[in-house]
């Protein structure tokens, strides 16, 4: 069987984990089975909004004589008979509140549809399935759940004084990874910023906005906008903790990079963090700014607990790899036997 594989996402400029995805699978999927895959990418300019033309009509086309067209970045060629596609989450449709009107229409007249007639869905997580379920209608046989995975790069052992230069990090940091958007739910994080400063130490924030994303009011911490996704293994590893308090995720794979790293996190206690996190985290109600805060505040200020919990990370990371996800994605669709 030969599967085309849609990589649209993957020639974006800023990485978050639908990128990550469609990077590492563009790149691993190809080594695992030579022969078996061809990547199809768009030029740069066509990896949003503007190129929604070219997956939906001239993709099919490039496609044509694959078995399979593999999408790994929630949307796919509505028309094709042929799609495997990952449905990472159902944020847009759960809560519109957090994303511009027309990214909410398109996602909502689109998901559904692609859902529906795919061969195969897949999604990152178990939350995620019952998601698609529950949102989108898709029977639990049709859905396999292949776990993101972490890149080798991300280690305790990261260069971290090169990202401290860069980057302007002369006293000791907390971190939290990721897009301005209300879900990210930065705002809780303000008494930490706080309380942590005065320990003497920062609160930063790395991650950028996006066009079709609804940002949120300011938090408090030092903003280090878009870093280089090579910078992000030394600045997660240079780090005293890393605060994931989102109202919802798919996966949260920043919780898994930053654990690779050996830093200790906290997270809320909501949808699908749990389930990454394990009991290598230290979880807790999203709404409440001062469990945030202590709980920031110990690991800043307690060595002895700082190291426990990172120890518990680094074991609760290890299982996660790109390689492993790559397998069980080829896996999944070489099931999909031609005329099945």
């Amino acid at each position: 069987m030969t599967v085309a594989i849609n990589a649209r996402a993957a020639v974006r400029r800023e990485i978050g984990g639908v990128e990550r995805l469609a990077r590492e699978m563009a790149l691993r999927l190809p080594r695992l089975r030579p022969g078996s895959y061809r990547v199809i990418a768009p030029r740069p300019r066509l990896a949003h909004g503007a190129g929604h033309l070219w997956e939906q009509a001239l993709l099919p086309a490039l496609a044509r004589g694959a078995d399979l067209i593999y999408s790994p970045a929630n949307l796919a060629p509505v028309a094709s008979s042929r799609n495997a596609v990952v449905i990472h989450d159902v944020a847009a449709l759960r809560h519109p509140e957090w994303y511009r009107p027309a990214y909410v229409a398109y996602q909502r007249s689109m998901l559904p549809l692609i859902a529906r007639r795919a061969r195969l869905v897949l999604t990152v997580s178990e939350f995620s399935k019952g998601e698609l379920i529950d949102v989108l209608g898709v029977s639990p046989e049709r859905i396999v759940v292949v776990p993101n995975g972490v890149d080798e790069r991300f280690t305790a052992a990261a260069d971290t004084a090169l990202v401290r230069a860069a980057l302007g990090l002369e006293r000791p940091y907390a971190l939290a990874v990721g897009t301005h958007i209300a879900r990210k739910n930065l705002v809780v994080l303000a008494a930490a910023a706080r309380r942590l400063g005065e320990a003497g130490v920062e609160l930063v924030h790395a991650g950028s906005g996006r066009g079709y994303m609804r940002t949120e009011q300011g938090s408090g911490l030092r903003e280090l906008g878009y870093v280089d996704d090579g910078m992000l293994p030394g600045l997660y590893a240079g780090a005293l903790a890393l605060a994931m308090p989102s109202l919802y995720e798919g996966f949260g794979l920043p919780c898994l990079e930053a654990m690779a790293c050996g830093t200790p996190v906290v997270a809320s206690n909501t949808t699908v963090l749990p389930e990454t996190c394990g009991r290598a985290a230290q979880l807790v109600d999203p709404h409440d700014e001062t469990a945030f805060a202590e709980a920031l505040h110990r690991l800043a200020t307690d060595e002895d607990f700082r190291e426990a919990m990172a120890t518990d990370a680094l074991a609760q990371a290890a299982p996660f790899t790109w390689r492993r996800t790559a397998e069980q994605t080829d896996a999944a669709l070489q099931c999909l036997v031609p005329g099945a």
